[in-house]
């Protein structure tokens, strides 16, 4: 169920069933899986935190199992599609300020060789504007063991 800072948050209505155009891939008791509206490539779906959690930066170390649960179902949904080569997909997450929709949400992309280049730059991995799921769940961990106070 969406928080009252996810009152009026799109992702937040489309996570709890709300938006009709919406399309759902799956969804779990804590995530949900929709096709992007503006696709960068043939398969573009957002997954999604039933709960608000508002960006990359809300995140701390106990967050690591969510990343890696909204990677493995973005993988299921591309592996339901009959996309079976990881190595063509981009999983990855915008960082603040480059997000469009302040509730987090990671980014399922494949093929890569056909993100529009129109919108390639968005999309770059290991960049300040975006980084892959794995990347983040290491910046969790590390920044957490470098200050305990953050958690």
């Amino acid at each position: 169920m969406a928080t009252n800072s996810g009152r009026n948050c799109i992702f937040c209505l489309i996570a709890n069933d709300q938006d009709e155009e919406a399309e759902i891939m799956k969804e779990s008791d804590e995530l949900v899986c929709f096709k992007d509206i503006n696709p960068a490539a043939p398969h573009h779906y957002l997954v999604v935190p039933k709960r608000h959690i508002h960006c990359c930066f809300s995140l701390h170390r106990g967050h690591i199992s969510l990343v890696k649960r909204m990677a493995e179902m973005g993988e299921a949904v591309l592996r339901e599609q009959g996309i079976t080569d990881m190595k063509v997909a981009r999983l990855g997450f915008h960082m603040p300020p480059y997000i469009s929709v302040g509730h987090l949400h990671l980014h399922v992309i494949a093929p890569t060789c056909q993100i529009s280049p129109y919108m390639e730059y968005k999309f770059i991995p290991e960049t300040v504007a975006f980084i892959t799921e794995e990347s983040l769940r290491n910046w969790l961990w590390n920044i957490n063991h470098q200050n305990p106070s953050i958690i």
